[in-house]
């Protein structure tokens, strides 16, 4: 997002999981479990990417802007349906988009790559090569039991946009369960742009698949003009396999 009439991105700021960053990596996994821990996560969520474009969907997303008071001063709210063409096209179709009232901000085209790739990240083989990965350790998330890794991007190239903070992996199904980051990219020094931390969530579909469903931000932009604090809720529901041509071959268990 940017400041109004300018343009909002992300400053690179560090995210703040002390109590995750100071275990460091667990005595209970060498460095070649880790190692086959990623590898395996990665291939997994790569299956999850594939199939996933065989899903209808509807993605719900909400912003607003707050005062000084925490009033909502304006809001940007727009429904989509993911769908198919009777061709078998996949396209965005949009359902509902009221006229946008924010005061102070107003989003770019960075914003809309975060909201399709980012805030619903998925780790896949082609994105891996981008990143560093990190194991912090071991926690539970709902009842979960997660490895945690600490995931950045080793280089960024202009107008890409890219995940930074923590992904949980669920230790049994080796797939993202939960996400905590924000998005980052290049960015022109002469623009004011912010972009806030999120949570992203994810939900087991269909018994095999983990899928996003719930995407949170409650965070104040720190533009030269002053900080604005903003609120976002994005909602994916309604997933419905479309077709079924892709074949999912899984690789052997890890031992626990």
């Amino acid at each position: 997002m940017s400041a109004n009439p300018t343009i909002w991105c992300a400053t690179l700021l560090a995210l703040a999981w002390p109590a995750l960053a100071q275990t460091g990596p667990q005595p209970d996994l060498t460095e070649d479990q880790i190692q086959e821990i990623i590898h395996k996560f990665v291939q997994k969520e790569t299956e999850f990417a594939r199939a996933r474009d065989n899903y209808t969907y509807r993605q719900e997303v909400r912003i607003q802007e707050l005062d000084e008071a925490g009033r909502v001063r304006g809001t940007f709210e727009i429904v989509s349906d993911i769908i198919f063409t009777p061709e078998g096209k996949r396209i965005e179709r949009v359902v509902y988009a009221p006229l946008p009232t924010l005061k102070n901000i107003q989003l770019t085209p960075e914003d809309e790559q975060d909201l399709r790739n980012v805030q619903p990240f998925v780790m896949t083989l082609d994105e891996l090569p981008k990143y560093h990965v990190r194991y912090l350790g071991k926690q539970t998330v709902d009842e979960i039991s997660c490895y945690v890794f600490a995931i950045k991007p080793k280089k960024m190239e202009k107008g890409e946009r890219y995940f930074s903070g923590i992904a949980w992996v669920d230790d049994r199904d080796l797939q993202i369960v939960k996400t905590y980051g924000r998005g980052v990219g290049l960015l022109r020094k002469d623009y004011d742009n912010q972009f806030p931390k999120f949570e992203t969530y994810r939900q087991q579909i269909d018994g095999k698949y983990w899928f996003p469903v719930y995407t949170v931000a409650n965070d104040v932009l720190m533009f030269r003009s002053g900080p604005q604090p903003i609120k976002m809720v994005i909602r994916y529901r309604d997933y419905k396999q479309f077709k079924a041509d892709v074949t999912i071959k899984y690789g052997e268990p890890i031992s626990r």
